[in-house]
């Protein structure tokens, strides 16, 4: 159970566990095996500069999240809230300003102003607050503010987070592109077949023409596939506000994976998930308002002083008062029980939230674990088969052994075998980032014991 931390002094350590934590999700995510591993590069590339978009070449995941930290529209629009905050904080602490009354008295009677009698008064007033209502409210806006940094730090790890999923996305469509534009090679090379044997009079020119319709179909294919890699290009570089992206090619090798830790393991280490450790912060936000409701049933005073001027006597008389509101009808006791449900309801939904989470991640937990398993029989077994399968059916199909209708059943298990293994690739990075996601931190990353201080009492 996450509990509200009474002592504001913990404030400093909750802003620094926010940031700690989306350093740490944001290291790990950039040291994955798919955004770091190129399978056709054999050597490291060097940790990447600052950069602006027209000098890449090479998108790696790095880059990626580096150019939407700089430059999404939706982070620069919470970095401007979280300076609206220090704002509030400032306005919090100002005490009310003092009261200047200027009087002046018989001015419409005509026989007391010709015989000289009017009085000027001069009088400054202070309202001095009781019950702790400034330090109530210095506490409410720097609550305030630390939620807005928290509110942040979710927002960024969600972007961060669809960085590497729309990476992800371009590396498939490159794949799936690759992978259309081997297809109509080999289906070029079965066209090409068949041409031979119709040439040679061995068989019906009908399955020259069925042979040309699987090219067509194939080409068809390459320019979707074309088209869907534009589209994903344009998607990720959308999110640091460039929709016509000018790198190259995005590097990354999906086929990289990693063990899966147990799921109670996982499981211990979703209270690092931002959207969750906020609530400490939340609660701490809900007590302070209702500190402030409080406050507000002790009345204030009003400290007074001045002088009066006599002009008939030419003289002065000095005064000095004070004003009490007595507390007869109005004691705030409706505020302060608002105040009190509404601290009750930020406890029913830091549990609502936890619960989701948790079912988040054992979703996710049970995808994963079923894509892993799929990717090991594709790799040991289906596409093995299916690769054997064709080439010993093209072989024979031009010695005269099989049939053309052969070679058009293993060529679309083969191409239906790879494009199933692409698929089961993406799903698995898509499914380690989203756990990343959820648990605040890389997948193998052990959990850190200094995240208890902060987030529970």
């Amino acid at each position: 159970m996450y509990r509200h931390v009474p002592n504001y002094q913990l404030t400093v350590a909750r802003r620094a566990f926010a940031a700690a934590i989306v350093l740490t999700w944001v290291t790990g995510l950039a040291n994955t095996p798919w955004a770091t591993a190129a399978p056709t590069e054999s050597t490291e590339r060097p940790a990447p500069q600052p950069l602006t978009q027209s000098e890449l070449g090479e998108l790696t995941l790095r880059d990626a999240l580096a150019l939407a930290l700089a430059r999404n529209p939706e982070l620069a629009a919470f970095s401007q809230e979280l300076r609206a905050t220090e704002g509030a904080v400032l306005q919090a602490g100002v005490l009310p300003n003092p009261i200047l009354e200027i009087g002046r008295d018989n001015l419409s009677n005509v026989r007391k102003t010709e015989a000289g009698d009017r009085t000027t008064s001069l009088q400054l007033g202070q309202l001095i607050e009781l019950g702790g209502k400034r330090a109530a409210r210095v506490r409410l806006a720097e609550t305030g503010r630390d939620l807005a940094n928290w509110d942040y730090e979710t927002k960024r790890i969600a972007i961060l987070s669809q960085v590497a999923q729309r990476l992800v996305d371009v590396l498939a469509s490159q794949s799936r592109k690759s992978l259309a534009e081997e297809t109509v090679t080999l289906t070029q090379q079965v066209a090409d077949a068949a041409a031979k044997r119709v040439l040679a009079g061995k068989v019906s020119p009908v399955e020259e023409t069925k042979a040309r319709l699987a090219l067509a179909s194939a080409e068809v294919e390459f320019e979707q596939a074309k088209r869907e890699l534009i589209s994903t290009r344009q998607a990720l570089g959308a999110l640091w506000g460039e929709p016509n992206p000018r790198f190259d090619k995005a590097i990354g090798d999906l086929a990289q994976t990693v063990t899966l830790p147990a799921y109670e393991k996982l499981a211990e280490r979703v209270r690092n998930n931002p959207e969750l450790a906020r609530w400490s912060t939340e609660l701490a936000r809900r007590q302070a308002g209702v500190e402030a409701e409080r406050a507000k049933a002790v009345p204030d005073i009003t400290l007074s002083a001045g002088t009066t001027r006599f002009s008939q006597f030419d003289d002065r008389a000095y005064m000095v008062g004070i004003s009490i509101p007595i507390p007869l009808f109005d004691r705030n006791r409706g505020g302060i029980l608002e105040a009190n449900r509404r601290l009750d309801k930020a406890s029913d939904e830091q549990r609502a939230v936890e619960t989701r989470l948790t079912t988040e991640l054992g979703q996710s937990y049970q995808r994963l674990a079923a894509v892993d398993k799929e990717i090991q029989i594709l790799r040991t077994t289906l596409l093995p088969g299916a690769q054997g399968a064709f080439d010993a059916a093209i072989q024979g199909y031009k010695l005269g052994k099989f049939g053309f209708l052969d070679v058009l059943d293993a060529q679309r298990t083969l191409f239906h075998a790879r494009s199933q293994n692409l698929r089961a690739l993406t799903d698995y990075q898509r499914g380690v980032i989203e756990i990343e996601r959820l648990i605040g931190g890389p997948l193998n990353a052990p959990l850190a014991p200094s995240s208890q201080k902060v987030v529970q009492q």
